[in-house]
């Protein structure tokens, strides 16, 4: 597969610059990730980050970069040295098709179940999150944490990110958090501006630790939040 066939995973509506790569696991399966662009520019999430963050939320090490040469994805150098990675410059993805992540009503675990593949060797705060995009089309994601904290992905992005690159429709999606720990399974900060950018008016629904659950809309969750009509969005 051409490397141009896979930006529309890409979600760059400031920049216009698609960025797309590939992670093969030590389980042999490969893994994509795609630039995804946020309103607050420091909340972008690299292509090489999706993919490494999605590959070991799946219990696998990232082991082989596959690169578009001239198209280095950011956070390349990091990521490389983390896992001693090598990097392959190619002309083609190792791909016949686009990326889905969608999984089932059948297949997927639970929000509990989730909770054990999280990656929190830092924190021991495991969070899961499933993205409900119809009927039967379930994307999953639990918080993933690196050497460099800043690198790491909350749940709720790991989710998002495999429901954009899968080109997931987004506009009735539905968001449920899940922790056994703390207070409340609230998103943080950071994720609810990324979250509101594609999910405003959806619900996310919150299973906290004590048994109790409560919904909310994400725009309830940030108010005051960060949009200008100013930035260059070449959507609009």
């Amino acid at each position: 597969m051409k490397w141009s066939e896979s930006y529309s995973c890409s979600y760059v509506p400031y920049s216009g610059k698609a960025v797309c790569c590939a992670v093969k696991g030590t389980n042999g399966k490969v893994y994509t990730g795609s630039r995804i662009e946020n309103i607050s520019f420091p909340l972008t999430i690299s292509a090489i980050q999706a993919a490494c963050c999605i590959c070991l939320s799946d219990g696998s090490i990232p082991e082989i970069f596959f690169i578009e040469e001239h198209n280095e994805p950011e956070q390349l150098d990091f990521w490389e040295k983390e896992f001693n990675a090598q990097i392959r410059y190619t002309d083609e993805l190792p791909l016949t098709e686009l990326p889905d992540y969608r999984e089932n009503n059948d297949r997927i675990k639970s929000l509990e179940e989730l909770l054990e593949d999280a990656v929190v060797t830092e924190s021991d705060f495991p969070v899961s999150c499933i993205i409900k995009a119809g009927e039967n089309n379930l994307y999953s994601g639990v918080n993933i944490e690196v050497s460099e904290w800043s690198k790491g992905l909350c749940a709720e992005r790991i989710a998002l990110s495999k429901a954009i690159i899968s080109g997931a429709h987004l506009k009735t999606a539905e968001m449920s958090v899940c922790t056994l720990k703390g207070e409340f399974s609230a998103p943080c900060g950071a994720c609810r501006q990324v979250i509101l950018e594609h999910l405003p008016f959806n619900s996310i629904h919150m299973f906290n630790a004590d048994g109790t659950r409560s919904s909310h809309l994400t725009v309830d969750l940030l108010p005051f939040n960060f949009k200008t009509s100013f930035l260059n969005k070449d959507s609009e």
